[in-house]
């Protein structure tokens, strides 16, 4: 399966009469994209504001973040959503670079996050560096929370799609190529490179805290095969509020660095043969089968080695030292990334569960850390989340309008598949 990214670069946006891309800037009709997101009667209201790095701007509560992309070629943007759910992955698709889509509004669940595109708290996001459309949806009132969720997660997709159809007939200023050939050929291609695979852990706790593949809920799938260029095509969409530094938007599913890192490294010092995808059910039953199921695939593929991530904390935890131990008793070698829940001080045991063929770990930071982030000029979004979002609490908001919280409460902070501004140095 081959699949080409057509990149426009942006370097500014900006509101006008019509919707359009030229010289490097988006222009964004707010009438005309208001008119396409009220279509759902369930939101009574969308305020559309725009987000710039460096500004002295802050978003919160953050639901999600999505980049614009549109299907020239090889199906719908966002199957299962947008369009139906027919395999993506491969054609061509159009990648507005540079710019997200990110939705806001009144608090879903309480595990969402803050955005700051100045200041300290910009160096712990790595969305702060994007030119961001910000969309705050007002939900009508008396809204079940499943639906006022799944309202805002629609909002966000047809954001994104709608601002990218101003490249759809434009070409691209550069263009990568991705390709996954069928397993028989990459054996056969490079017999004597180890033989590696994916193991991407989707969060499906249910309670506000799912993922879909292909418009299906995460937890009711069983641990299977993907092409890597089906993720990196909207495969896979979060609607999840999981907490949010470690949460995986829907950006990130798009833009996954181990994908991408896997792929560099095929067919040089490893033969990359794909992506497992697998759940984080709660209940043990589940737990069990589906780490059973990767093991399974892991084995049958003749894999020597898999990555395996996780999404959340916690209770994932056990997801990803089943997988581990599991794999591991295949004979195959296993890395996990991860991040930590260490405490305030970081003296506390990092994850919820361990084992000792858990022995290369890679750690994305500690959650529980502290930091303040200063006041910003401009609020997107209601500053008084602040005390009830995962990572803070009531004493957090300061009459000045900075906040004392944790890293968990930072979008994308310490991103458990390493999209992250966080890394470790030797001294």
């Amino acid at each position: 399966m081959k699949l080409e990214l057509g990149y426009f670069y942006v370097k500014d946006l900006i509101f006008g009469d019509k919707t359009g891309f030229k010289d490097g800037i988006v222009t964004v009709s707010k009438k005309e994209l208001s008119g396409v997101l009220l279509e759902d009667g369930r939101l009574k209201a969308v305020d559309l504001e725009i987000a710039k790095p460096g500004e002295e701007v802050r978003i919160i509560p953050v639901k999600d973040v999505i980049e614009p992309r549109v299907k020239v070629s090889g199906g719908t943007v966002f199957p299962g959503f947008l369009g139906k759910p027919h395999t993506v992955g491969s054609g061509r698709t159009h990648v507005l670079k540079g710019m997200a889509v990110v939705t806001c509004g009144r608090i879903v669940g309480f595990q969402e996050g803050i955005i700051d595109m100045g200041g300290p708290g910009a160096e712990y996001t790595p969305f702060s560096k994007l030119f961001n459309l910000v969309v705050v949806a007002h939900p009508r009132e008396n809204l079940d929370s499943h639906d006022h969720e799944e309202a805002v997660r629609i909002a966000g997709l047809k954001a994104a799609a709608y601002v990218a159809e101003a490249v759809r007939s434009l070409e691209p200023e550069e263009t990568r190529v991705y390709e996954t050939k069928s397993i028989a050929e990459a054996l056969f291609q490079h017999p004597a490179l180890p033989k590696v695979a994916y193991v991407y852990q989707l969060q499906s706790q249910g309670l506000l805290h799912d993922t879909y593949v292909y418009g299906v809920d995460a937890k009711k799938i069983i641990p299977t095969l993907i092409f890597p260029t089906e993720v990196m095509d909207g495969a896979i969409v979060s609607g999840n509020c999981v907490s949010a530094c470690d949460k995986n938007t829907t950006y990130v599913h798009q833009n996954n660095p181990v994908i991408e890192e896997l792929y560099a490294r095929h067919g040089k010092d490893i033969n990359f043969l794909g992506v497992i995808i697998t759940n984080e059910n709660v209940t043990l039953a589940d737990k069990e089968r589906s780490s059973d199921y990767t093991a399974k695939l892991a084995e049958y593929l003749g894999l020597d080695g898999v990555i395996i991530t996780e999404e959340g904390f916690g209770n994932p935890d056990t997801d990803l030292i089943m997988n581990c131990r599991k794999i591991e008793e295949k004979g195959i070698k296993t890395v996990l990334i991860t991040d930590e829940y260490a405490g305030r001080d970081g003296a506390s045991q990092s994850l919820a569960d361990a084992d000792a063929k858990a022995d290369a770990v890679v750690t994305a930071g500690n959650a529980n850390e502290v930091v303040v982030l200063p006041p910003m000029k401009k609020i997107i979004g209601l500053l008084d989340t602040a005390t009830i979002i995962a990572g803070g609490s009531q004493k957090s908001l300061r009459d000045d309008g900075s906040i004392e919280i944790e890293l968990q409460a930072i979008t994308g902070a310490t991103s458990e598949v390493g999209f992250t501004r966080m890394s470790a140095t030797i001294y």
